[in-house]
C-alpha cells in the first residue's frame, strides 16, 4: 500500500517535471558514477533533513545554494528496494560539483518539505 502511495505521488509530483530527468544512457548506478566523476562531480553528498553535506560534513548546503544538474533513476532488476535515484549536484556559491545517491520510495530519506521540493522539482521552492 505504502509503496502504491509513493508510485502515485511520484507520478502527480515528478511527471509534469521530467525536464531535468535525463533519458538513462547507463545500464548501472556504477557506470553513471564513473561518467559524472569524469564530467567534474567529484564530491560525494550525503542527505539530511533539510540540507546536503560533504567533505565529513564540514560543508553544509541548503536548498537554495545548489542546483540539481542531471537525475537518473535506477531500477532493480526484481526488487523494489534496489531503486535509487542518482542525482548531479553543482554549488556556483561554493564552486563545486558532486553526487547524491539516494533510495526510493519506501528507501528514501525523511526530508523537509523545502528538501523535498529541491529534489522533485530542481527548483528553489
Amino acid at each position: 500500500m505504502l509503496y502504491a502511495l509513493c508510485s502515485l505521488l511520484f507520478a502527480l509530483c515528478f511527471l509534469p517535471y521530467l525536464s531535468i530527468m535525463n533519458i538513462q544512457p547507463y545500464d548501472t548506478l556504477t557506470e553513471a558514477i564513473t561518467a559524472l566523476r569524469q564530467q567534474g562531480y567529484t564530491e560525494d553528498f550525503n542527505l539530511q533533513p533539510n540540507c546536503i553535506d560533504c567533505r565529513d560534513a564540514a560543508l553544509r548546503l541548503h536548498p537554495h545554494e545548489f542546483e540539481i544538474d542531471k537525475v537518473f533513476r535506477f531500477f532493480g532488476p526484481s526488487d523494489v528496494d534496489d531503486e535509487s535515484i542518482l542525482y548531479a549536484i553543482s554549488s556556483e556559491k561554493y564552486n563545486l560539483k558532486g553526487i547524491l545517491v539516494n533510495g526510493y520510495g519506501v528507501s528514501s530519506d525523511p526530508l523537509t518539505q523545502e528538501m523535498v521540493v529541491k529534489l522533485a522539482w530542481g527548483i528553489e521552492p
